[in-house]
């Protein structure tokens, strides 16, 4: 039986359990940065139903939305953990993807090293995000 074939046989439900599974250090380590808004079962549960999507590889992954706003939509970029250039690799397949579902732009919102990092691979500082815990 060849890779294609077992492929068809596997449901896709547990391809994606499992490679939540395989990433839940990386999301994990990306979580402390995200204010106490998700666990790792929110992410995975979001995931699972589609409402998130989960880029996986190797080395690392990210995790996007897609952000619906009156005018645009955006593909949002939630959270990313693992080796940056693996990280990088994702920008076009996920452009690709924001693109087939109607979206016009891609957006983070993260530590300031992203800025310099991204800056190279055509991203701009568009604005600061500032918060406060009450």
């Amino acid at each position: 039986m060849n890779a294609h074939n077992l492929a068809e046989q596997i449901p896709m439900e547990s391809i994606v359990e499992h490679e939540l599974e395989r990433c839940k250090k990386w999301i994990n380590d990306a979580l402390t940065y995200a204010n106490g808004t998700h666990d790792f079962e929110d992410v995975a549960k979001e995931v699972k139903v589609g409402t998130m999507q989960l880029w996986s590889g190797e080395k690392g992954c990210a995790i996007t939305q897609i952000l619906i706003y009156p005018k645009k939509k955006v593909l949002h970029v939630f959270l990313a953990g693992g080796e940056m250039n693996q990280i990088i690799d994702f920008q076009a397949s996920a452009v690709e993807f924001g693109k087939i579902n109607g979206c016009t732009a891609i957006s983070l919102a993260g530590r300031k090293g992203w800025a310099k990092v991204l800056a190279k691979h055509g991203w701009s500082e568009q604005f600061t995000v500032l918060g406060m815990e009450f």
